[in-house]
């Protein structure tokens, strides 16, 4: 497994923390809710980057690897099922420094050269992977798919658009911290 450190300086550079007034608006689903992978699968026709360890498990199991997974070993907060936990994180290749509320220099930079790769990635993220649902869907290609877990509901599926890059960009906007150097390092 590789540590993709790059630099220590990387893992703890926060650039973007969530304001608590748009927590509420972050809980709406921005695509509609599947319960079976199966089906969701078939609406699948670009790439696959699915945000969460539940979400990655079940594509696994339904046989597409996702391109990029982003994992954290937690679902609701809590630890995932032993099976889920060794599902997702044997396919581990990158890992990265997210703390729960922000968004890092480090899982935005994982991020992107995950998207880069030609291998299914899968990214464990020491912290929290949530978040990571909104820059995922700016620098998606068009036609991109991008899954994560609605608690208690199934997987939100949403099929990267314009349209979509700029309701995700227009939320990351009223996030608060570095937005310059987040953007730079987004859209390197």
């Amino acid at each position: 497994m590789v540590h993709d450190d790059g630099d220590d300086a990387r893992a703890d550079d926060q650039l973007l923390v969530l304001p608590d007034e748009l927590r509420h608006e972050l809980k709406e689903p921005m695509g509609p809710i599947e319960t079976d992978a199966d089906v969701l699968l078939e609406a699948v026709s670009g790439p696959l980057i699915a945000v969460g360890d539940v979400v990655t498990y079940h594509f696994v199991r339904a046989g597409r690897e996702p391109d990029v997974a982003l994992v954290d070993e937690r679902t609701k907060r809590e630890l995932v099922e032993e099976e889920i936990r060794e599902t997702v994180t044997e396919r581990v290749s990158v890992e990265a420094r997210n703390p729960p509320a922000e968004l890092t220099a480090d899982v935005v930079e994982t991020l992107r050269e995950s998207l880069e790769r030609e291998a299914p990635t899968t990214v464990l993220v020491d912290g929290e992977e949530d978040l990571v649902v909104l820059p995922a869907i700016v620098v998606a290609p068009d036609g991109a798919s991008v899954v994560y877990g609605q608690p208690d509901e199934g997987m939100v599926h949403v099929v990267v658009d314009d349209e979509l890059r700029a309701e995700a960009r227009a939320l990351l906007e009223r996030f608060e911290g570095d937005q310059e150097r987040f953007w730079e390092l987004l859209e390197e």
